[in-house]
């Protein structure tokens, strides 16, 4: 049995890829493999994910040039979910951050405080 029939996929067959940063550890992103984009990644060295809302692969930096160059691949203790180091080119996020995790809540979940600055500008990247 090779060891991608040992990763745990639910019941849509996904599985939850948290993408880190090799350099300095911060979270740039959560996405989704399927078996296909998982065996993508691997080959490629680079990333791809499945889209839900799309239903289709995607590879990450195929519109904005922003990809993600994989260092490590590591999966926890009930092989269900990975973490992925990666080397990141420009933003990871789609709306113009270094990060999806731009936003802290305050105020007890009443205000959301814009903690990085845009790297990028969206309407000129996915025109």
């Amino acid at each position: 049995m090779s060891l991608v029939e040992k990763v745990k996929f639910n019941t849509q067959g996904l599985i939850p890829a948290i993408v880190q940063d090799c350099r300095n550890n911060q979270v740039l992103m959560l996405a989704y493999m399927n078996k296909e984009s998982l065996l993508k990644t691997v080959e490629t060295g680079q990333t791809h994910f499945y889209s839900r809302s799309r239903n289709k692969l995607w590879k990450k930096g195929e519109s904005s040039g922003h990809v993600q160059n994989i260092k490590e691949i590591l999966i926890d203790c009930d092989m269900d979910t990975l973490l992925i180091k990666v080397e990141q080119t420009g933003g990871a996020c789609h709306v113009g951050y270094r990060t999806c995790f731009f936003r802290k809540i305050t105020n007890k979940f009443e205000k959301l405080e814009i903690v990085e600055k845009p790297v990028f500008n969206p309407d000129k990247v996915y025109e």
